[in-house]
């Protein structure tokens, strides 16, 4: 009954089964390990101190910025040069923009360094200017935005002094000198500068970095397993469910319920067979009620009123069957 299982048509039905259940599989298990993985970094960020409540240290010391080093206090020297606007960032639900000023250190390199945030739109509020001379600053670590980071405008057609995503990528075109892939925000307001409360800018609080937390892409992982793993058992089910139905056709064929390569019928050829012999056939239908008796049927006129037999065949049309002048007897017939 299951010999189908061997034909051309079935072998490529079970390869793409014995595919495909493997890699349904796989897949809902690394995007369980990826949970897994935000999961236990979540729990160990829970565990470790605040980063910004640990002793700051050289900038070169805590590169490259990992999810260790995210927001640890780091202290660089050098001096303010070129600065640019970050427009589009909110803080305390309020829209305005980064004050980013780039800190040359010693070795040449720059360092990227957000001094505050300010209220309104980038090129319309005065900004305070950046302290002169030689500088020492100590700001929580960061590492360089990407598109995915919040507040990035990766659209571009930003005006002549603004950046739309902190990065070194973003700066090396912009600058004739190199970039540090890392940046800092200061933890505190700079002094001076600002004409009133309003103007001065305020610090922004350093960011978690990213995939350290149950956010929404960790349960956008976990919602991927449980489709992988329906996509195995749908595939499962849909290969029994073939083979159930391939085999019940092999049995009706086999037991001359469906001819081969047929519809299902009746008796094998979907015809309803009379009897046959000396005595003819009856076929009913029809329209109007009209029916035909053949092979010597007999028909019953009224109760005592006799039997009319015919010989070759009798037809009634309208579905009824009168007799005229009395009734007609081919043997004795009983009155009253």
């Amino acid at each position: 009954m299951y010999r189908f299982l061997l034909t051309p048509r079935w072998w490529g039905i079970n390869l793409f089964v014995v595919l495909a259940i493997p890699f349904c599989v796989f897949m809902g298990t690394w995007q369980l390990g990826r949970f897994e993985d935000r999961v236990q970094s979540h729990e160990q960020a829970t565990k470790q101190p605040d980063p910004s409540t640990r002793a700051a240290e050289p900038l070169d010391e805590l590169l490259p910025v990992d999810k260790v080093t995210s927001g640890r206090p780091a202290v660089a020297t050098g001096t303010y040069a070129d600065q640019f606007l970050v427009p589009g960032r909110e803080l305390d639900d309020r829209r305005g923009f980064y004050v980013l000023t780039l800190l040359r250190t010693e070795g040449g390199k720059a360092l990227p360094v957000v001094r505050g945030w300010l209220p309104g739109t980038a090129g319309s509020v005065p900004v305070p200017a950046a302290p002169q001379g030689e500088v020492t600053v100590t700001g929580d670590l960061q590492a360089s935005e990407n598109i995915h980071s919040n507040g990035v405008n990766a659209r571009g057609g930003l005006p002549e002094g603004q950046l739309g995503m902190i990065s070194a990528a973003s700066l090396v075109n912009l600058v004739d000198y190199d970039v540090y892939d890392a940046w800092i925000t200061l933890p505190e307001a700079e002094a001076g500068g600002a004409a009133g409360p309003d103007d001065a800018l305020k610090p922004v609080p350093a960011a978690a970095p990213q995939g350290s937390g149950l956010d929404l892409k960790a349960f956008q992982n976990l919602g991927y397993t449980g489709e992988w793993f329906v996509f195995a058992a749908f595939v499962l089910f849909m290969w029994f469910r073939l083979v159930r139905r391939e085999a019940e056709t092999a049995r009706d064929v086999a037991l001359g319920l469906v001819p081969e390569g047929g519809e299902p019928g009746f008796g094998g050829a979907g015809e309803v067979s009379g009897a046959s012999g000396d005595g003819g056939a009856a076929e009913a239908g029809g329209a109007g009620g009209a029916g035909e008796a053949a092979g010597g049927a007999v028909v019953e006129v009224g109760a005592g009123a006799g039997a009319v037999e015919a010989g070759g065949g009798t037809e009634a049309s309208g579905g009824a069957v009168q007799g005229s002048q009395g009734s007609k007897t081919a043997g004795t017939s009983h009155g009253s």
